[in-house]
């Protein structure tokens, strides 16, 4: 934060998720008293980067950050002394500030009409009740975001931003500030190494499958400095289903041990930044994610996602395969039953029930984030007596006061959460209170409880072997053509642990086993500590080393608690060796390690993805002075070795070397390279741009290319 006190400007420079944590963590954030009114410090204006992502993750999200200021500092809050009619300063290229004002309207409102919510699919019974109560948090209207926002487009040369403070842009991300001779400059951009970190730092957990059970995953809310927001973990028979994604959504997953392609799917509550932020990192995966959702909950999230991401609607259904939820009503998930049932809030949220049928009954989970007060529901209901029965805010309330053998409060208070008393004669098992920053007061603590991160409530245990059945998915997927009783041969060998930081197969040392990986994440280094790649679940380590019979290339270290099958090197090279498959695994290893040194595969893609996309990659070899016309062919050139230069027209644009790759544009229709010439002799491999464009994770990078090859 670039602070000038005598100019009264406090510039946040940067937004990624999270950071308003981050500076209360620091004390740049904290409590003062003005006048007599206790309230926050913080910046109030925002420096956005040139470029919505900086190393995969996104780096501007200034949702909480405009939120602090509006109404943790007082900046909107009527009367209050830092209502002084200064708004908060959005301040950047015009791209990403129109990007955020979007953004942020639609996180402030989400549908703004009767016409959005008809159009989305609401029953045109409810329109009047849901506008009746998106108008009683909005205060009765809604508002431009420009309203409560000023902007600064920053252009060519020094632009004052106020009371003398000037801005420049030296280059994309570089920018300087000038006040009264002194200047400083502040750099946007990552270094090699660096990325966007977490601001609570998660231990490492390692859990079981079961037919039925509840991780509690985050319990705090978007300001809480030690926990992570408010979601939940479902387990049901063996298949993991998330339940929102707030900002240290990857950090959870990985101190978990659960990987991007081990989720089955995502229930969504709503689209505040606390349930939301993590969404976008969720697309970095190898297949669209399931996301469950009621239709005007994801009609809400669609509009603020891609005002995010600056897309259209078209492009996100490439990321995300929506499946509508019924609502109000149960819907049927593979024999898990939920019902999203219609919540008060600013923006279209449910709250969500799930039950499945045992031996011995239904076993229930409710989750109960960003509920109203029932002081408030009964007031929306008594304000519209004799005029309407607000039908659905008696189901939210008799929902919410429903009894469960597990059910997570949101007790946040104020205006847009629940309160703990409203659940002193609840009748469930277990409750807990979260959704707070605040320890719980003694009367909370005799309604419910806290849990630590990572608490499992197991409602049904596992009934099968879920390890097992993995592994078999993940052989059958690796090798296809192998016989059954080798397989069954394979499937014979233990399921083992290991803890994080332990050394699975270290560099050098003869290699007696190898692991298919079953779930957690496992990193290769070489002798040197430099990372080579990070492997995930259906992954096998130290394959190549065993069938060469050499040791181990690289250390494989567990980076979280790991189950994997591990297998007797001298068994697998005789099965290998049985079933003819030594030729294959050598081509797809080789091809495979390729693809894995170019940044476009280096994460979010599976063996068995990564095996498709080495059976469809095809050689070229090219000499020095030859072209190819990008236009006509619907390719994705990933070089080997050689260099090639990409023009458009006339005007050159790039030079491709090793590990890199062009040919992006025929995937969109934005971009502007038409041609090809070799640089020197070269050799590539060639894939149809339609198998990069259904992989979100690779669709997702060549798009970033693309805008800042164009911004640049």
């Amino acid at each position: 934060m670039v602070d000038i006190a005598a100019a009264n400007l406090r510039v946040l420079c940067g937004c990624p998720p999270d950071c308003v944590k981050h500076l209360i963590k620091a004390g740049v954030i904290h409590s003062v008293e003005t006048n007599g009114v206790v309230h926050e410090t913080g910046p109030n204006a925002i420096l956005l980067s040139d470029f919505i992502l900086q190393k995969e993750s996104f780096a501007n999200m200034a949702e909480f950050p405009v939120l602090q200021m509006l109404y943790r500092q007082g900046m909107l809050i009527p009367g209050h002394p830092n209502n002084t009619g200064i708004k908060p300063l959005l301040i950047g290229n015009q791209q990403q500030i129109d990007a955020q004002l979007n953004y942020i309207y639609r996180g402030n409102y989400g549908l703004i009409s009767p016409e959005e919510m008809l159009e989305a699919g609401a029953r045109p019974e409810d329109v009047d009740e849901l506008m009746s109560i998106k108008l009683k948090f909005a205060f009765g209207r809604i508002s431009d975001s420009k309203e409560f926002l000023d902007t600064l487009i920053v252009h060519q040369g020094p632009q004052n931003i106020r009371n003398g403070v000037t801005i420049e842009r030296l280059f994309n991300n570089l920018f300087e500030f000038q006040y009264q001779g002194e200047r400083v400059q502040v750099n946007l951009n990552l270094k090699e190494g660096e990325k966007y970190l977490p601001p609570v730092s998660l231990e490492s957990h390692a859990i079981d499958l079961a037919d039925f059970a509840v991780i509690h995953s985050g319990e705090g809310d978007g300001w809480d400095i030690h926990r992570t927001a408010m979601s939940s973990i479902i387990v049901y028979q063996g298949q993991i289903y998330l339940i929102d994604a707030g900002p240290s959504v990857m950090s959870v997953l990985r101190a978990l041990g659960i990987g991007l392609n081990e989720i089955a799917g995502l229930f969504h509550t709503h689209s505040h930044d606390d349930h939301f932020a993590g969404l976008p990192d969720l697309i970095r995966s190898d297949r669209r994610l399931k996301y469950y959702a009621t239709p005007l909950v994801k009609a809400s999230v669609i509009k603020k996602l891609c005002a995010l991401m600056s897309i259209d609607e078209s492009e996100l259904n490439h990321y995300l395969d929506f499946q509508d939820l019924k609502t109000n009503a149960w819907n049927d998930i593979n024999g898990l039953e939920v019902k999203p049932v219609i919540s008060p809030h600013p923006v279209e949220t449910t709250i969500f029930q799930f039950r499945t049928l045992t031996s011995s009954g239904l076993k229930s989970y409710t989750h109960l984030a960003d509920i109203a007060s029932l002081e408030l529901i009964d007031e929306l209901i008594d304000k519209k007596e004799g005029t309407s029965n607000f039908s659905l805010c008696q189901e939210a309330k008799s929902a919410y006061l429903e009894a469960a053998d597990i059910k997570k409060i949101d007790i946040g208070g104020g205006l847009i959460h629940g309160v703990a008393t409203d659940f002193s004669a609840d009748q469930s098992a277990k409750m807990i209170l979260a959704h707070t920053a605040l320890p719980l007061t003694p009367e909370e603590k005799c309604i419910g409880e806290n849990v630590l991160f990572a608490s499992v409530d197991v409602l049904v245990p596992a009934q099968k072997n879920y390890e097992l059945a993995l592994a078999t998915q993940y052989l059958v997927e690796l090798y296809p053509q192998l016989a059954s009783q080798d397989l069954e041969r394979l499937l014979s060998n233990p399921i083992v642990r290991f803890s994080p930081k332990e050394c699975m197969l270290p560099i050098g040392i003869e290699q007696e086993s190898i692991y298919l990986i079953l779930r957690g994440y496992v990193e290769l280094s070489d002798d040197q500590d430099k990372i080579k790649a990070t492997f995930s679940a259906g992954t096998v380590a130290g394959e190549l080393a065993a069938l060469l019979n050499k040791s181990a290339f690289y250390n494989h270290i567990a980076t979280s608690y790991v189950s994997a099958l591990k297998i007797p090197a001298k068994l697998y090279r005789e099965i290998v060796d049985k079933n003819n498959l030594y030729p294959d695994i050598f081509d797809t290893q080789e091809k495979r390690l390729f693809l894995l040194s170019s940044w476009l595969f280096e994460d979010g893609i599976s063996y068995a993805t990564l095996n498709h996309l080495v059976n469809s990659l095809e050689r070229v070899e090219l000499d020095r002075g030859s072209r190819l016309d990008l236009a006509k062919r619907q390719s994705i050139y990933l070089v080997q070795k050689g260099a090639v230069d990409i023009y458009s027209g006339s005007h050159f644009l790039k030079t491709v070397g090793p590990h890199q790759f062009f040919g992006e544009e025929s995937i969109f229709t934005e971009g502007s390279a038409d041609h090809a010439l070799m640089g020197q002799d070269t050799t590539c491999y060639r894939l149809d741009a339609s198998c990069l464009a259904q992989i979100p994770v690779c669709r997702w990078k060549l798009l970033q290319i693309l805008r800042r090859d164009s911004a640049i």
